[in-house]
């Protein structure tokens, strides 16, 4: 048996930050900005920061650990010179330290990262080719040591690691200015 999460916001008030969330970033932030907005009268949440460098922007729901468990969301790359596109965190022990799968459609890849101590590490790569402005749906999958990153049903990243072995928080991750929207975090907890 496991539980299930929705988040949509529908119901949030545009212009602000989402009920149950915390908005933090790693490494030094000129601004931390996440609001609710509209896109096409389907409220999404919106990464709006201009920040540079290894500067990461993180939104994080701040309510269950999760440590095996299926997750999925929607993104789409809205801009950025410098970065674009984002992803997911998983077993987020605090803005430092955590697990992140991206996609960057300037790069046209999809990536599997540790953050130990604010200093990001490259897993896992692999290529993509969605474009900036497509709605994308990341789902990642975490049981035990062992990750399945995909994109639009694609399993593209596999691989283990045993850097964060207890549960942690799920949210959302861009990184520098990349503008993004985020919609329909979808979390099934295992309880195995």
């Amino acid at each position: 048996m496991g539980s299930d999460t929705l988040v949509n916001f529908e119901n949030e008030t545009e212009g602000k930050l989402p009920s149950g969330f915390v908005a933090d970033a790693t490494n030094k932030a000129k601004s931390i900005k996440w609001n609710v907005v509209d896109d096409n009268g389907n409220k999404v949440v919106e990464q709006q920061a201009e920040n540079s460098g290894s500067c990461y922007n993180l939104l994080v729901l701040d309510k269950v650990a999760y440590n095996d468990f299926s997750a999925s969301v929607k993104i789409k790359a809205i801009s950025g010179e410098e970065d674009q596109g984002g992803g997911l965190v998983w077993r987020y022990i605090d803005k430092n330290n955590y697990y992140v799968a991206r996609y960057n459609p300037l790069e046209n890849n999809f990536r599997f990262y540790r953050v130990v101590d604010s200093k990001r590490e490259e897993l896992k790569s692999a290529d993509s080719d969605i474009k900036q402005g497509e709605w994308f749906t990341m789902t990642i999958e975490m049981k035990r040591n062992k990750v399945t990153c995909s994109l639009n049903g694609d399993k593209l990243i596999e691989s283990t690691d045993d850097t964060f072995k207890s549960a942690g928080l799920i949210g959302f991750w861009t990184k520098a200015d990349a503008v993004t929207y985020f919609d329909d975090l979808k979390i099934n907890a295992s309880n195995n």
